[in-house]
């Protein structure tokens, strides 16, 4: 087999001119015959680089407004033809075709251009690039013998190998090979998805949902050390996320990391003012709103101390170094911060005061008023589940209080936090939270009363005053009496159940008051 290809020709035609220039130039220093269309042999001829001029080869003009450039068997002859096959280089001789060793193509601009919301449909065909893919998967199928580049990234390798050797080798052109099979495919699936869009109007899910991930990082290992495990970016999302986040310090992220922080930035991209979440096996174990960022962090830690320890921080404002000398007090530890960016004096704290400076991960991701993606998907045995995001406003307009008692303004603002971090813990779900802070959680619990006492007894002598929000209705009346106990004066829950009348008396009979919200939010 042929490992090495001297380069000869190269066609060259592209949208994106970014690092062109200087790339062509190196071809022809290096003495590759330059062949190219349109717009981007007119660009190569302004920079100085001799070039060839596709129709003129073909003898061929272009037409139709540049549809038709380099659909010729003059060309895709020239990057098909086997090099080791009399019968190839026979026919190319008869019909008058020279070889191309190297295709440079990138395509049209579809992705960016249907982005637009005031794109016009018109507009929108227009750039569904015909023959740019066909140039890409002839010279991917033949990477035998031709090299393709379809990224400016790919430029300065391929020039170092052509400047050191006259050609490319195999690794190579099987490497370029692979990234231009999978840029058609992620090319070919923003237009089938742009047609399903705006065509399918008989159903809210499309017929058919492709997932386009890339490979960021192979992680150390996955939830267990025997778990193998790796970070993959979905394409095309441009939400704020951990994915996309720079990491100002630390090691590497791990999988269970990723996972918390991840719940802790869909926590506080949510809450009002200053607001701080302490994330400990992907639930809030601590959050609180405070007038200061230092305050509210302060506060989220001490809602339940023991759990805190090694747990995941987000806040929803820029970290300060008032807020990092709350993380250098006796008895704190954190592996990892999630911010909309952090002070200069803060990440100075966070990395030379603690004991664990050198491992504590700080992400930074940008301001959080961008909106999550559209839709969640997870993976069961043999298929997917997609759903919209719980992400929807609860107007208080639906809020009703069902009981004899009415909740207070103060009672009312706590209500509201209960009920803003109850969607984010596992179901059966139950949160106390008592001036802007969470004191007590219950998750996970097969039971919602369990739930409910689990949440009484981390909250302790502090659930007097305190309210409570549950993710879904009580099913029974016995939760009331063990919350009234506690001291727990306000309920906010959905409603819905068939025992909602026992419910609401037995919170008549406690002197308890109890909205209902009408919508229920299950996490499993």
């Amino acid at each position: 087999m042929q490992t090495h290809v001297p380069i000869q020709r190269a066609l060259i035609s592209v949208s994106n001119k970014l690092g062109l220039a200087n790339f062509a130039q190196g071809l022809a220093a290096a003495g590759v015959k330059i062949y190219s269309t349109g717009g981007t042999r007119q660009f190569l001829e302004k920079e100085g680089v001799a070039v060839e001029d596709v129709s003129a080869y073909t003898g061929f003009p272009e037409m139709m407004e540049g549809r038709i450039k380099t659909l010729h068997p003059k060309i895709h002859g020239g990057i098909l033809a086997r090099h080791d096959r009399d019968d190839d280089r026979q026919s190319a001789a008869e019909h008058g075709i020279v070889t191309f060793e190297l295709v440079v193509v990138n395509l049209y601009p579809f992705e960016e251009t249907v982005a637009r919301p005031e794109v016009a449909d018109a507009e929108a065909i227009e750039q569904i690039d015909i023959g740019g893919p066909s140039l890409i998967r002839a010279a991917a199928k033949n990477h035998r013998f031709v090299a393709v580049a379809t990224a400016p990234e790919q430029y300065a390798e391929l020039l170092e190998q052509i400047s050191a050797t006259g050609g490319t080798t195999l690794p190579l052109r099987r490497k370029l090979a692979t990234t231009a099979f999978l840029r058609t495919a992620h090319y070919d699936k923003a237009i089938a998805e742009y047609f399903l869009t705006t065509a399918t109007t008989d159903a809210e899910f499309p017929p058919r949902l492709q997932l386009d991930l890339d490979r960021k990082k192979v992680l150390r290992y996955g939830e267990n050390p025997h778990q193998r495990g790796a970070l993959y970016s979905l394409a095309g999302c441009g939400d704020v996320n951990l994915v996309a986040a720079h990491q100002l310090h630390g090691k590497e992220l791990s999988y269970n990391n990723l996972l918390d922080l991840d719940s802790a930035l869909a926590i506080v991209r949510t809450m009002p003012g200053a607001g701080a979440v302490v994330i400990k096996h992907n639930n809030p174990c601590g959050a609180a709103t405070a007038a200061s960022l230092a305050v509210a962090m302060r506060r989220a830690l001490d809602g339940d101390p023991v759990s805190a320890f090694g747990s995941v921080i987000g806040v929803n404002q820029p970290l300060d170094a008032a807020t990092a000398e709350v993380f250098c007090e006796p008895d704190r530890f954190v592996e990892a911060i999630v911010a909309p960016s952090f002070e200069p004096d803060a990440v100075e704290i966070l990395t030379t005061r603690p004991k664990w400076k050198a491992n504590v991960r700080l992400m930074e991701v940008g301001p959080l008023e961008v909106e999550r993606a559209a839709w969640q998907v997870r993976q069961i045995a043999g298929g997917m589940l997609v759903q919209a995001p719980d992400s929807a406003d609860d107007p208080e307009s639906e809020w009703k209080v069902v009981t004899e008692a009415q909740p207070n303004a103060e009672q009312m603002a706590d209500l509201r936090l209960a009920w803003l971090l109850v969607r984010h813990v596992k179901s059966n779900a139950i949160t106390i939270v008592k001036d802007g802070m969470l004191i007590g959680a219950g998750a996970g619990q097969m039971s919602r009363v369990d739930s409910v006492e689990i949440a009484v007894r981390k909250a302790g002598p502090r659930a007097v005053g305190a309210v409570l929000g549950s993710d879904a209705f009580f099913p029974f009346a016995d939760s009331i009496p063990m919350a009234a106990g506690a001291g727990i004066t306000a309920i906010l829950q959905p409603g819905g159940s068939r025992r909602d009348e026992d419910v609401i008396a037995a919170c008549n009979a406690h002197g308890l008051s109890m909205v209902f919200t009408g919508r229920r939010h299950f996490k499993h």
